[in-house]
């Protein structure tokens, strides 16, 4: 991280982390290793991030948005002028699981030989904050702006988006012949896609509300307070 010039280092759980050993190990790295935050869940980590990308080494069998670092670098890059954005690596043996990689807006998959596609987790990470340096030296100029749009959405509206939108999809027995996971999965892929801003994020928000409000209103027992013609 020190070579490729980022700064901030957040952790999830770790098994061990000792800031003196790996001071002794990356000089000069007191400052980045000092600001290190620890946080206790993934989604907490990444509450605040306008965009984050998670890493595999192979593809999944889930419908993803996958990419090449140096495709994705530039994106990433670019998000970065407007807000946080977010790298998740897994573990070194066994990766990310797919609820990590649900609360990510795509996959990195660095290409191997197809033999042998498992890489040392330093490896990965270099190779991707390599890339990510190559593509912040150019200048990074963004599209132009519509006049009603808004910063991209956090992964912490995103989440509060896709729950009200299962509530709602819920309340009108939508799942009734379809596995939750799998349809809120496609949900999460399309509007990944869709780099939601802010205001994109609470429309739909609102919009799963509105379900439940609807049903209720429908539902209101006729005669009781507030019926319709009472």
């Amino acid at each position: 991280m020190k070579n490729m010039g980022l700064a901030r280092l957040r952790l999830v759980r770790p098994a061990e982390f000792d800031a003196w050993r790996v001071e002794g190990i990356a000089h000069r790295a007191d400052d980045l290793i000092g600001a290190v935050q620890i946080f206790d869940t993934l989604q907490e980590a990444v509450g605040d991030c306008e965009l984050v990308y998670g890493t595999s080494a192979r593809a999944r069998t889930a419908r993803r948005n996958y990419g090449r670092p140096r495709d994705l670098a530039e994106v990433l890059v670019s998000h970065a002028v407007e807000g946080p954005v977010a790298i998740v690596f897994g573990r070194e043996d066994r990766g990310l699981a797919n609820d990590a990689l649900d609360l990510c807006d795509g996959v990195i998959v660095i290409p191997t030989d197809p033999l042998y596609s498992s890489m040392n987790l330093a490896q990965a990470c270099l190779l991707i904050c390599y890339e990510l340096f190559l593509a912040a030296e150019g200048e990074v100029r963004p599209l132009p702006r519509g006049k009603k749009a808004t910063d991209p959405a956090t992964r912490a509206e995103v989440e509060a988006m896709l729950a009200a939108l299962e509530r709602g999809m819920t309340r009108i027995d939508f799942f009734k012949a379809r596995e939750p996971a799998n349809v809120m999965r496609t949900f999460r892929t399309l509007f990944a896609r869709a780099a939601l801003e802010r205001r994109e994020a609470a429309l739909v928000k609102a919009f799963g509300f509105e379900i439940g409000n609807y049903i209720d209103r429908v539902e209101l027992p006729r005669g009781a307070p507030g019926a319709a013609g009472e």
